[in-house]
């Protein structure tokens, strides 16, 4: 008797374990007119917007903007390509100890979309393995190489424990306009406002030069700039059409 009921237990728990998921996922969703969104932007009423930087190419300006974010007191998030990450292993070590959040940009920067579903959660998974063996880091957030996805890329990073992160405000740092190009084109962009995830890339010509006059343009509106792991919602929450997270709770 003291057997069936050990197994009773069991069962009881799984099936609310179970119950406690579907509740869960019944609480968030990124589906919007059938599509599946990634997440460019948040709704928030707090003042705040999540500065980024992919990590594909180049390493000439990692300490320069590790310096200028230590100098301001601005936390960011780095998305790491596995050539990367095996190409300068102590600035991934750096990026982590100074408090910035560590991303996950696929292993090799293929198009997502064009791959299979195995080969993305090896795209997905080979980093992430990499990456949490030489920090201790679990990374939870994704961002599609070239902005590339469909609905199978943000299904599989999110079966893979990721949420799937784009932007609202594109710096154009990669088409090497010059410094007060990235200055103006961030600052004046139509998009920016609270919940705003501003793109940038540590390897591009003019960036680092252009960043500290960034960081002090975004205090001067009123912006404070935090990691995208503290802008997000992590449950009750939904997407508008243009990718925007809402929150269920307000």
């Amino acid at each position: 008797m003291k057997k069936y009921s050990l197994v009773i237990l069991a069962a009881l728990v799984v099936v609310a374990g179970s119950l406690r998921y579907l509740s869960s996922l019944a609480r968030v969703t990124a589906n919007v007119s059938g599509r599946e969104l990634p997440i460019y932007s948040v709704e928030t009423e707090e003042k705040k917007v999540a500065l980024s930087f992919d990590a594909a190419w180049g390493n000439e300006d990692t300490q320069k903007i590790l310096d200028i974010l230590k100098k301001e007191k601005v936390h960011v998030t780095f998305f790491m390509t596995g050539g990367w990450v095996s190409e300068y292993p102590e600035d991934v070590k750096a990026i982590k100890a100074a408090g910035h959040d560590l991303g996950n940009h696929s292993e090799t920067h293929k198009n997502m979309s064009q791959l299979s579903k195995e080969e993305q959660k090896e795209e997905l998974m080979k980093v992430h393995e990499e990456v949490k063996e030489l920090t201790g880091v679990e990374m939870e957030l994704f961002r599609p190489p070239y902005g590339d996805y469909d609905d199978q890329v943000i299904l599989t990073a999110k079966e893979c424990g990721y949420y799937p992160i784009q932007w609202d405000v594109d710096s154009l740092d990669w088409k090497n306009y010059g410094t007060d190009s990235v200055i103006q084109t961030i600052l004046e962009h139509k998009n920016l406002r609270n919940g705003s995830i501003i793109l940038c890339h540590n390897g591009a010509k003019y960036t680092a030069d252009a960043l500290e006059s960034v960081i002090r343009g975004l205090k001067e509106k009123g912006y404070e700039i935090v990691p995208i792991s503290e802008l997000i919602y992590r449950e009750n929450y939904h997407m508008d059409p243009a990718g925007r997270q809402i929150s269920d709770e307000r």
